[in-house]
């Protein structure tokens, strides 16, 4: 595979890429090419048997707790679900729009991840379809593991746009629980700019159904940084109003407001085993790759 230089995976640098599906190409490729001596092997590995160790056996899938307890060499064997079904669920309420001087909006960055991991799930020739949300469902793509379907959510992200609605992401994810007829895997894309309890409702219906729930919390470099010194004028999103202050008198407050609302988030998702990944849109988009596929991995050679 042809090496990928790594500014390709800087979101200012993708941000000038005109197509989604170029970006999606140019992230895989380059996270690809990182992740070449890696034993990672698929979105869906899971963990199946044991079987006795034999000359030319990969060292690496060697259990050494059972060697240590029974003296035998044995490896670990995987298999691979071949129905997965992944849902990709992207916000696109106007609060998705913001983004720092030079960088992409929070809803560019989420689509681009997007559409990165729907390349690599077709890839596999496993099925993935696209959600588009913001205080209501605004368009679906069915999932699909042909390249026509794949076309189709390139389509949707590239003709996306933020709408000037609030996001009512609890609401949206009670509502398609209902729908996710087959178990497969539904990760969620936003800011995630709604009552925390209501957001964790929606994903538990989601999880009770049986399915493996992702969320990322896609935020601004400016909403965790909050790096404004002069008096500055800051114009209402999802209907909010403006408001001139004096950003350095409100600092301390709300930083401590943001990182306790992410926190609650995040010990909520895991107090119902749903992975959480906190995303700023600064960060390189092979980063978001890694974080899921790290941990997905992870679990599944814990599974015994």
């Amino acid at each position: 595979m042809t090496e990928i230089p790594t500014n390709y995976l800087d979101p200012r640098v993708l941000d000038k890429v005109g197509r989604l599906e170029l970006r999606a190409r140019l992230v895989v490729e380059g996270f690809v090419t990182g992740m070449h001596k890696s034993p990672y092997r698929g979105f869906s590995v899971e963990f199946a048997q044991h079987r006795e160790y034999v000359p030319g056996d990969d060292l690496r899938y060697l259990d050494w707790k059972i060697f240590g307890k029974s003296d035998r060499f044995v490896v670990k064997q995987f298999e691979e679900e071949t129905n997965l079904r992944a849902h990709l669920f992207l916000d696109q309420s106007e609060s998705m729009n913001y983004a720092h001087d030079g960088g992409m909006s929070k809803f560019d960055y989420a689509a681009t991840a997007c559409a990165s991991l729907a390349f690599l799930i077709q890839q596999q020739a496993d099925a993935v379809g696209l959600v588009l949300f913001d205080e209501k469902v605004v368009k679906q793509v069915p999932p699909s593991n042909t390249r026509a379907s794949l076309g189709n959510v390139f389509g949707a992200l590239e003709q996306a746009r933020t709408r000037r609605q609030k996001t009512k992401i609890g609401a949206v994810l009670r509502e398609l629980a209902s729908h996710l007829r087959q178990r497969g895997l539904v990760l969620v894309f936003s800011d995630l700019f709604d009552r925390p309890d209501e957001i964790l409702k929606g994903l538990r219906e989601i999880q009770s159904r049986g399915h493996d729930v992702v969320v990322f919390h896609v935020l601004d470099r400016d909403e965790v940084e909050f790096p404004f010194e002069r008096m500055t004028l800051f114009l209402g999103m999802e209907q909010l109003p403006e408001l001139l202050c004096d950003p350095r008198s409100l600092r301390d407050a709300y930083l401590a407001e943001i990182e306790g609302f992410a926190e609650q988030l995040r010990k909520g998702c895991l107090g119902q085993r749903i992975d959480y990944v906190r995303v700023v849109d600064s960060m390189p988009l092979d980063v978001v790759l890694t974080s899921y596929l790290s941990a997905r991995t992870a679990r599944a050679k814990r599974r015994k």
